[in-house]
């Protein structure tokens, strides 16, 4: 029998959805075709939800959406095409998917990039902010009316850990006049991450359309394909001790945040393990949320500056 109160690194998605049924619910993950996107849309599906999960290479994801068909008896699994760092993409999925799907109930964020070499969208964006934030802010808005129609619906935003290598440098977003530092980029999105939650969370909280923010944990994904040796040894030295997860492990997180009946209502908060994480602002923290990834202001900031950068407002009160 499914007890959250045990829920800890090694709970695996079967155990976090272990006697919920989610036959009627609706869910969209960004990122599907592999890693913790896969696994959380195979998990979802199992338990009987409509899944659309999206790809930049759509052949790879109709593969991934097959297989997910055959091993969960599922036949509500599909697939959308979506290049989060392009925001004429973004816009045209959007259009797609609500035409023929006005009603959403489940919204992961999962897609993402992590310590690429300096890039830019096709918007002329810093690759990381811009697809693992602004694309992600873009394609939340745009799907809002769908998400308010489904409530009590959820929105999950996929942040990490790595929030804790900088909060966001408003002053120099793009890094258009410090050197770039791959580390502190990402570090910056995370952070997005999860004021995007706080601020969605402020706007759409009322509406029973809630947001939350996690830390799946480390897992050897697509993810790291920009890693080289010397970015391990940074992380295992950064992270002493640090235990790397199985996938199904990593996206429990992801689940929970969508599905967990003890965040029912709840809003704005920073996951990690299965369970809400608390501020840690200690230098050499190992664990927890920094401050400033939760604060109401930077959150308002940077709602505002996203607006500018995708250059549409979206007030969704």
């Amino acid at each position: 029998m499914r007890d959250a109160s045990k829920f800890g690194p090694d709970t695996t998605t079967s155990e976090v959805l272990d006697g919920l049924d989610l036959h009627g619910k609706v869910a969209v993950v960004t990122g599907g075709s592999s890693g913790l996107g896969q696994e959380t849309a195979r998990a979802l599906a199992e338990k009987g939800a409509h899944v659309v999960l999206t790809a930049r290479d759509v052949a790879k994801g109709e593969g991934v959406a097959a297989g997910i068909r055959e091993t969960t008896g599922n036949p509500h699994v599909e697939v959308e095409a979506l290049e989060l760092g392009s925001l004429a993409s973004i816009r045209d999925f959007a259009k797609r998917l609500l035409a023929r799907q006005d009603t959403i109930h489940i919204l992961v964020d999962n897609a993402g990039v992590m310590a690429c070499p300096f890039a830019k969208t096709a918007d002329g964006f810093e690759l990381q902010f811009g697809s693992n934030h602004l694309g992600h802010f873009l394609t939340t808005c745009l799907l809002a009316p769908a998400l308010r129609k489904g409530a009590p619906s959820r929105v999950v935003s996929l942040s990490s850990r790595g929030h804790h290598l900088s909060p966001v440098v408003f002053d120099d977003i793009q890094f258009e006049r410090r050197p770039y530092d791959k580390w502190k980029s990402y570090g910056q999105a995370k952070t997005a991450n999860v004021l995007f939650a706080v601020g969605l969370e402020r706007r759409l909280g009322a509406a029973g359309v809630h947001a939350n923010a996690l830390h799946p944990g480390a897992i050897m994904t697509e993810l790291s394909r920009h890693l080289q040796m010397e970015d391990f040894e940074f992380l295992r030295t950064r992270n002493s001790g640090m235990k790397f997860k199985t996938v199904e492990a990593g996206a429990a997180t992801s689940v929970f945040a969508a599905t967990a009946p003890e965040l029912e209502g709840r809003g704005g908060l920073y996951l990690e393990d299965c369970h809400v994480a608390k501020v840690n602002d200690a230098p050499d923290a190992l664990d927890g949320v920094k401050s400033y990834a939760l604060d109401a202001e930077n959150a308002e900031r940077l709602w505002r500056v996203s607006e500018e950068l995708v250059g549409e407002r979206f007030p969704l009160r």
